[in-house]
C-alpha cells in the first residue's frame, strides 16, 4: 500500500520538505496501522527541520509528533483496538503522513464527541503543559503563574490546568489581536509582550508575587521573567522561540550572536536569591511509555475541554502551514487535514 509522506533529505532549510509517495509495510505483532486523518504542528516541527533542534534525527527523516485518525489494521498481538476505531497518537517523528504504523502503547481513543483535528491538537500540548505545571514546577493552590505564548495550544492547556488548582493565571502574548482569546480562555490577565515588559509585570505581580513561570520564549523576556520571581519561585522553561529563523533556513551569525548573549543564571546567586530554574524537552520521556501515559491518564480525569483549533491547512499544504504557524500569528492550535 502506499501513503503520502512530507519529508526531508536533510535537515537545514525548511523549503526542502516535499511531498513525496511511499510505500507503507504491514504492522508489525504490536504495531497498528493508522489512516491519518489530522497532524499538528508543533514548535519541534520547525527547529527540527531548520536543523536547531537536539533529537532531530540524522539524514533523511518525516517530521511530526501528533496525529488522529482510524485504525487500518492491526498486528497478531494487539488487543485493545480494532479496525475502524477512532484514535489519536504521538510519535518520535514521521506524523506527516497519510498513513502510520505505530507501537499500540502509543495511541488513545479518541474523546468522545471530539474531531479529529481536536484529538491531533491534544496530546502533546497538554502534556507539555501538565509536566511544566505540575511534576516540575509544583503548582500549588492560589499560586501567581505567568505562562508565556498564552494563546498556544500549551499556554491554553496550561491556563486550563492552573485553573483547576485555583492559580491566578497571567498570561503573556506578542500581541494585543490575541486579548480575546485569553479572556474566552478565562485567565485572569494579559500582559502583551513590548519595550515595557519588565514594568508591566511589576505592576500585574506587585500585590501577589509570582510562584511560576512557563518560558518558552528566551531571550531577554526569559531574563525579566526570571528576576520577577518571588523568592521559592520557580521558572521551567520549555522552549526558546526567540531562535526561530525568520526564513526558511537560520542565520547562523545572528544565531550565535543571540547564544552567545543569552541570559546566563548562576547557581550561587540561584541560592541567594531562593529561585529555581528548571528545564525539559518532552520527547525525552518518549520511552517512560508508563509514566507519559500515567500523566495522560491525569489530565484525560481533569475532564479538560477540547484543543482550541485556530486554523486547519490541507496536508498536502505543509509548507504553507509551517510559515502561518511560525509567524506568531496563530492562536491555539494549527491542524494538517488529509
Amino acid at each position: 500500500m502506499n501513503r503520502l509522506v512530507h519529508r526531508i533529505k536533510k535537515a537545514g532549510n525548511l523549503n526542502d520538505l516535499k511531498l513525496v509517495t511511499e510505500e507503507i509495510s504491514l504492522p508489525e505483532e504490536n504495531e497498528v496501522t493508522v489512516e491519518v486523518k489530522a497532524v499538528g504542528l508543533n514548535f519541534a516541527d520547525v527547529f527540527a527541520l531548520v536543523g536547531l533542534y537536539s533529537a532531530t534525527p540524522k539524514g533523511s527523516f518525516i517530521p511530526g509528533l501528533e496525529f488522529s485518525g482510524t485504525v487500518l489494521k492491526v498486528g497478531k498481538n494487539v488487543s485493545s483496538f480494532k479496525v475502524g476505531d477512532r484514535i489519536m497518537g504521538v510519535t518520535r517523528f514521521g506524523g506527516y503522513v497519510s498513513h502510520i504504523n505505530i507501537d499500540s502503547r502509543y495511541i488513545y481513543s479518541l474523546p468522545q464527541g471530539w474531531s479529529f483535528a481536536e484529538g491531533a491538537g491534544f496530546i502533546a500540548q497538554s502534556l507539555t503543559a501538565y509536566y511544566a505545571l505540575i511534576p516540575l514546577g509544583n503548582l500549588q493552590k492560589g499560586n501567581t503563574i505567568l505562562i508565556h505564548s498564552a494563546g498556544g495550544g500549551v499556554g491554553i492547556y496550561a491556563n486550563r490546568i492552573a485553573k483547576k488548582l485555583n492559580a491566578y493565571t497571567i498570561g503573556s502574548i506578542g500581541s494585543p489581536d490575541k486579548i480575546d482569546t485569553l479572556k474566552n480562555e478565562g485567565y485572569d490577565d494579559y500582559i502583551v509582550r513590548d519595550k515595557n515588559f519588565y514594568k508591566n509585570l511589576q505592576d500585574k505581580i506587585k500585590d501577589r508575587g509570582l510562584n511560576l513561570v512557563l518560558e518558552c520564549i528566551g531571550g531577554q523576556i526569559f531574563e525579566d521573567s526570571f528576576n520577577s520571581l518571588s523568592p521559592a519561585g520557580r521558572i521551567v522553561v520549555y522552549g526558546s522561540a526567540n531562535f526561530a529563523p525568520e526564513s526558511g533556513s537560520p542565520n547562523f551569525l545572528k544565531l550565535a550572536y543571540q547564544y552567545l548573549t543569552r541570559p546566563k543564571i548562576d547557581p550561587l546567586s540561584m541560592i541567594s536569591s531562593n529561585k529555581s530554574l528548571l528545564a525539559f524537552n518532552l520527547i525525552w520521556l518518549w520511552e517512560k511509555i508508563d509514566e507519559l501515559s500515567g500523566m495522560l491518564e491525569q489530565i484525560l480525569q481533569m475532564n479538560l475541554a477540547p484543543p482550541l483549533i485556530g486554523k486547519t491547512f490541507p496536508f498536502v499544504n505543509a509548507l504553507d502551514a509551517l510559515q502561518y504557524f511560525k509567524s506568531g500569528k496563530s492562536v491555539g492550535k494549527v491542524i494538517l487535514e488529509t
